[in-house]
């Protein structure tokens, strides 16, 4: 892990040409001269959009918002802060377009689906240096997450062709009872900054397959990956009015959150991002009664039993603590480890951390961790770290802030159930460690949340593995596995961390009605 970070504050911006280039340049001292090198975001021009994207058009604000590399602080664009009127001129362009785009066949939706999937992976590359300017995740990973982004057009490109209903057999002669699955019209889309793009192709591939059309409200953090998806889709040939981004500051949100939750032609609301979040704007919405599907908080446990293969959960943990620098919604966030192999699994885990784990650029070849989204996130986690130091924790690896928004990766043992890091999600690289001694012990403790998104547990023991999985408070369950996401599963979380279900044969059910015809008056 690296001791020390230090920023060099210097930018470039060329406008010329078919490319457009940033070039922010960072230091890591210490390090080989050949990784002291310029970082630059060289997208091809038409991606690298900074207007808002409205009924086909790209259209411009009164005034506009900076959107900086969390690497270096450094802005690298200046984006259209849309208000309520460019949201409510969204909404209103998607109504209109949502009488025609229903209309389409559920082929010609697909086929437009599997097209704009082609384009994510034809410029996979630029979408990924967009992820890793915007949010500072390492380039390997952006480029993981435009594959999992594209394939969520790809899954719902296939399931628009299988929206089936019923026909029921009816208690009378004289009747058909008939099932309809129609598309629940207008839906907001209001996404977060840890996963810019499969955020809204999870939401949106699922809304545009069913027959419905979206407004996208990105996080101010990253809408240029959200501003990149439209120009794609406009190349692909969705029409007019079906897909827009209305991307604002934070001081913006709440009056354009306002209009997309509480505008009577919105149909729908799908968010992702804070437990208290979700709670506001399911207030909005609940004056027009709109359907909801919500993806909250999670507090994830972790847990390594007596019979786990330990380097299996080493990996695991790993995997699951650190992709994204710990700035995942499924990430782990308590780890309960057995009394028999609890030293062994800190020895392990402490090694794996020094040999596994780069801090850096996020465009660095050898980085694979970049920094926290902002300030405040990296003060987050030192006010964890310090939080359970002063009740006893000790400190195994890491613990440090470093320049800007970087921070250790961090290791503790000794860590109890009333130091703040096991009773809040902490969205950062802090994997704390609590010893149990029994299977019920362990339940206990995971299952002492309000929320319940995902869940790990490592076992060996068949009936345990059972047991466990049945037991968790949870909407997903990784058993031996760290990373469980896929388009072909679903997506979503139980008590407050979440309504609703994305991904999968499920997902589309979100954005559906069932209508009940019932054919009366037929001679029997």
């Amino acid at each position: 892990m690296r001791k020390e970070i230090e920023s060099c504050r210097s930018f470039s911006f060329r406008p010329a040409g078919r490319n457009t280039t940033f070039t922010p340049h960072t230091v890591f001292p210490g390090l080989p001269a050949a990784m002291q090198r310029h970082y630059s975001l060289d997208v091809s021009a038409p991606l690298l959009r900074t207007q808002g994207y409205v009924d086909g058009r790209w259209v411009s604000a009164a005034s506009v918002f900076p959107v900086l590399d969390p690497a270096t602080g450094e802005e690298i664009a200046r984006v259209s802060d849309c208000g309520p009127a460019e949201a409510k001129q969204a909404v209103d362009a998607a109504y209109k377009a949502f009488h025609s785009w229903k209309q389409y066949s559920a082929k010609e939706r697909s086929v437009l689906l599997r097209k704009w999937f082609d384009l994510l992976m034809l410029h996979k590359q630029d979408l990924a240096k967009l992820i890793t300017f915007e949010s500072g995740k390492p380039l390997q990973e952006s480029l993981g997450e435009i594959g999992y982004s594209a394939s969520f057009l790809e899954w719902f490109s296939e399931e628009a062709r299988r929206v089936y209903g019923d026909v029921v057999p009816s208690p009378a002669k004289d009747r058909k009872i008939l099932l309809l699955k129609q598309p629940v019209g207008v839906s907001s889309i209001i996404t977060p900054w840890n996963f810019p793009s499969a955020m809204i192709t999870r939401k949106a591939g699922a809304a545009l397959a069913a027959g419905c059309t979206v407004v996208v409200k990105p996080a101010e953090d990253t809408p240029l990956s959200a501003l990149a998806l439209a120009e794609l889709a406009e190349q692909a040939g969705i029409p007019a009015g079906v897909f827009n981004v209305v991307p604002c500051s934070r001081e913006r949100t709440p009056s354009v959150g306002e209009v997309l939750c509480t505008d009577p032609l919105v149909a729908k609301i799908s968010f992702t991002g804070s437990t208290a979040t979700g709670k506001v704007l399911l207030k909005l919405a609940a004056d027009t009664v709109k359907k909801a599907s919500m993806e909250l908080g999670g507090h994830a446990p972790f847990i390594v039993f007596d019979s786990a293969d330990v380097d299996r959960a080493v990996a695991g943990a790993m995997a699951s603590k650190f992709r994204n620098s710990g700035q995942t919604c499924v990430c782990s966030n308590r780890f309960l480890v057995q009394s028999g192999i609890h030293d062994h699994f800190l020895e392990k885990l402490g090694r794996a951390m020094d040999a596994e784990l780069r801090l850096g650029h996020g465009a660095e070849p050898g980085t694979t961790q970049g920094p926290l989204i902002n300030t405040r996130a990296a003060e987050k986690v030192v006010q964890q770290v310090s939080d359970a130091v002063s009740r006893g924790a000790k400190v195994l690896r890491g613990g440090k802030r470093l320049d800007g928004s970087f921070m250790e990766p961090t290791l503790l043992a000794g860590v109890t159930t009333d130091m703040i890091c096991t009773q809040e999600e902490t969205f950062g690289p802090l994997l704390p460690v609590i010893r149990f001694n029994t299977e019920e012990e362990a339940l206990a403790i995971a299952n002492a949340s309000n929320v319940g998104l995902a869940g790990y547990f490592y076992s060996q023991d068949v009936s345990q593995i059972w047991r466990v999985a049945e037991a968790l408070e949870v909407g997903m369950v990784g058993v031996n596995e760290g990373l469980l996401s896929t388009p072909e599963a679903s997506f979503g979380g139980v008590k407050q961390s979440g309504l609703g279900r994305e991904g999968s044969k499920y997902g589309i059910e979100e954005y559906l009605e069932v209508k009940y015809m019932c054919f009366g008056g037929l001679k029997p």
